[in-house]
């Protein structure tokens, strides 16, 4: 799902950067101060995590590559401010260092993987929990987390000419393949989210 550099056009780029950066300003108001060591501790442990996870990559036709996202993950245990901060951790790392995803695509990459997923598991789990339980809830948004990533790559580089694919091709491809993932990945953020209640409650976020 990382977008390398050259997949998107000019006005691509610079629209999901001017979101990526919106959100991160909108992100550190909201964090604030210093956080509780506990959950400070979470999120540099929970951003290893995910970018260990991110590091196995499968090239899929018609889009770019299909991996572990994390963000869903992110978003039910730290929040949708904190889950933000980790993805930006891994995110950053990896195409600064690893080039796994382009400079030019970053914002996209970030508006995919650290606000869609993020937000997406955040707000399903919430909405779930009570009424399916939280390992039901948090495989929904674990499942529905990557998905939704899956579907905004895809209209990302079909919206850009140059790539050579159009959304015909790189929506659904981005999206089905994603979705296939999307239950590993769901029962991955279900287990992980079922056990840190169990042993350490207090470090999630309400």
């Amino acid at each position: 799902m990382h977008i390398p550099d050259g997949f998107l056009d000019p006005y691509m780029s610079a629209a999901t950067y001017a979101a990526f950066l919106g959100y991160t300003a909108y992100s550190l108001r909201r964090i604030g101060g210093a956080l509780d060591p506990s959950r400070a501790s979470l999120v540099t442990v929970l951003a290893a995590g995910i970018f260990a996870a991110q590091m196995l990559n499968w090239p899929i036709p018609g889009g770019t590559s299909l991996h572990f996202v994390g963000g869903g993950l992110a978003g039910i245990l730290l929040g949708p401010y904190l889950g933000f901060l980790a993805m930006f951790m891994v995110l950053l790392v990896q195409t600064l260092v690893f080039h796994d995803g382009g400079i030019t695509a970053l914002g996209a990459n970030m508006l995919n993987m650290g606000i869609v997923a993020v937000l997406a598991g955040h707000y399903v789990y919430r909405g779930l929990r009570t009424r399916l339980g939280d390992f039901a809830a948090a495989f929904l948004g674990g499942w529905l987390s990557i998905t939704l990533a899956g579907l905004a790559a895809g209209l990302e580089i079909g919206f850009s000419p140059s790539f050579g694919y159009y959304i015909d091709v790189t929506v659904p491809v981005m999206t089905m393949w994603h979705a296939v993932l999307g239950v590993i990945e769901g029962l991955a953020t279900a287990l992980i989210v079922v056990r840190v209640k169990a042993v350490l409650p207090e470090v999630m976020e309400d």
